[in-house]
Order: C-alpha cells, then sequence, then structure tokens
C-alpha cells in the first residue's frame, strides 16, 4: 500500500523548508536556468516561466500525494527569498529508503545551505518518519554536490557506470549532452550520531539543526 509524507514545514535557524507556492515562480525560474543548474540536472532547457509554475503550483505538491516523495521550496528564514530546493524521490516505502536531490541559487552557494537543508530533512526523516536509508547521487563531474555529500557524513557505495546524461555548452551556445558516471552516497541514522547542533521546528516537532 501507498504511503505518503505529512504535508509540513521544516525551519532552522537560517532556513524554512516548505511546501512550493505560485510566488516561488520567478526565483525558480531564474535559478533553474544558471548555467551549472543546467548542466548537472535533466531539466528542459531554457527552463521557462510555465514550467516554473506547473512545478510549483502542481508537481511538487504531487511527488507527495502520489507517494513518491515530497519536495520543499528552501527559503531564507529572514528574507524568504528562494535558496534552492529539496526533494525526496523515488521513496521504498517498505525497505523505508528514499532518495534526495538538491539545488542551490547561484547567489546563495557557499553559504552552506544544501548541507543544512540536506541534514535538516534526514533528521526529520530518520526520528520522526523512522526511515533507515538515505540515498544521493551525484555526477562523477558534480564536486560540488560530492562535498555536500561528503559533509553531511553519507558514505561512497560505488559508481554506476555510463548511467547518467549532463549537458555542456557548445561553441555556438547550445547543449550538448555528455553521459557519465554517477557516484551513489548513503546516510544511515548511525551516519548522524554525535552530530552536534542546535534545535530546528517540524510544525511543533524538534529536530537538530546544522549550520
Amino acid at each position: 500500500m501507498t504511503s505518503t509524507f505529512p504535508d509540513i514545514s521544516i525551519s532552522t535557524d537560517r532556513l524554512v523548508l516548505r511546501p512550493f507556492e505560485e510566488a516561488d515562480v520567478p526565483a525558480l525560474t531564474e535559478m533553474m536556468n544558471d548555467e551549472l543548474t543546467a548542466a548537472w540536472t535533466a531539466q528542459p532547457q531554457p527552463y521557462t516561466t510555465e514550467a516554473a509554475r506547473e512545478w510549483a503550483t502542481r508537481r511538487a505538491g504531487a511527488v507527495r500525494t502520489e507517494g513518491r516523495g515530497i519536495a520543499f521550496a528552501v527559503t531564507e528564514f529572514l528574507t524568504q527569498r528562494l535558496v534552492g530546493t529539496i526533494a525526496l524521490d523515488h521513496t521504498d516505502w517498505r525497505v523505508l529508503s528514499t532518495e534526495a536531490a538538491y539545488v542551490t541559487a547561484p547567489w546563495a552557494r557557499g553559504e552552506g545551505y544544501a548541507c543544512e537543508s540536506v541534514l535538516a530533512v534526514a533528521q526529520w526523516l530518520f526520528r520522526d518518519q523512522k526511515f533507515e536509508r538515505v540515498e544521493l547521487r551525484t555526477a562523477a563531474g558534480n564536486t560540488a554536490a560530492q562535498q555536500v555529500a561528503q559533509k553531511v557524513g553519507c558514505i561512497s557505495e560505488g559508481v554506476l557506470r555510463n548511467a547518467w546524461i549532463a549537458r555542456s555548452r557548445t561553441e555556438d551556445g547550445s547543449w550538448t549532452d555528455i553521459r557519465t558516471d554517477l557516484i551513489v552516497w548513503s546516510l544511515l541514522p548511525e551516519d548522524l550520531d554525535g552530530v552536534p547542533g542546535r534545535m530546528a521546528d517540524a510544525n511543533g516537532f524538534a529536530y537538530p539543526e546544522w549550520s
């Protein structure tokens, strides 16, 4: 039987992870048209305002209601500005395992927001949802995503050879597909044992927060 995650928001000292809203469309459009985002995601390019609206108003919510996972808009607590996204997908409710993917806006990179949001979601999954495994997959050339996986305590489990298609700019400015390997990372509840942190809140429930 398919299960679903609760419709929640998770907050930390710096961030609020919440459901997407139509007001996110302009910032989401800009973020998804960034060169690095385009290179390492499978989103269509150019990423149109219509695609952003479809995601924010329908598709993001369907990830949860259809039992596949849950998608969060990651925003700054003080400014409410969209700093990125984090989504859980390919959830196996019997094994209690799910796959996490994240994107950070160009202006917000280097602030530790990706690490903070991944850890907040993982702690919520492990403590409240009783999950046993979070998996991340990073393209072989995506060093920034690999650094996030390492910093949050993920263990590298191996390589899926020739398993992903990245994109690269050509001389005429168009995109070309490049086949690449995927590195598989995992995070288990015990991997977070002893990680220091303050407290975050998810609709009244307390979880550690990292920065």
